[in-house]
């Protein structure tokens, strides 16, 4: 069996050595999976609190699933709640509020939903929109019309990484992964 290959980083003191994946024809990327990476998370978390800080905020944000223990640290360490925007939609989410994304790992359009009992929590409200990794800004602008439509304001963004060499110095992120071209 073939060793993968990987890209070596250091994320808030620590190092990680992340996968490279083909993503589109000759097109890689590292794949940075913090789920059940605990000191990752906790160390991240901490990090980008620290970062965020000054920032105004009544509430965090983030899509389904990767990024929620992240924010589940950040709302303990911040002391702010925290909102996930689900994936699929269920019949218990009443009248959810909807956006369509196409994430650079799955390939394909997803729709971002907001329960509709977490619409009180954003409402009126200034949030920090919480991603893992920010690849293309698509997540993000789901999040963002999401957001918009529940009348909440977007105050800050965070990521652990931004990726590639768009412009994301709107990002309050720890680091930036390249993108590998054949």
């Amino acid at each position: 069996m073939n060793q993968r290959e990987t890209y070596t980083v250091e994320i808030a003191g620590l190092t990680r050595h992340l996968p490279l994946f083909e993503v589109v024809s000759g097109v890689r990327i590292a794949i940075f999976n913090m789920l059940g990476d605990t000191f990752v998370v906790k160390a991240s978390a901490a990090a980008l609190a620290e970062r965020l800080k000054d920032t105004e905020a009544h509430v965090l944000v983030t899509a389904e699933a990767k990024s929620i223990p992240l924010i589940y640290e950040m709302s303990a360490l911040m002391g702010l709640p925290y909102v996930v925007l689900r994936k699929s939609y269920k019949s218990y989410m009443g009248n959810a509020i909807s956006a369509e994304t196409n994430s650079i790992t799955t390939g394909k359009p997803q729709t971002l939903y907001l329960d509709e009992k977490d619409l009180a929590a954003v409402q009126g409200k200034k949030v920090v929109l919480v991603d893992d990794v920010v690849s293309t800004g698509s997540t993000l602008e789901g999040m963002k019309t999401v957001m918009d439509s529940a009348g909440a304001v977007v105050n800050a963004i965070a990521a652990v990484f931004t990726e590639g060499d768009a412009d994301w110095s709107s990002v309050t992120a720890l680091a930036n992964l390249p993108v590998f071209t054949d």
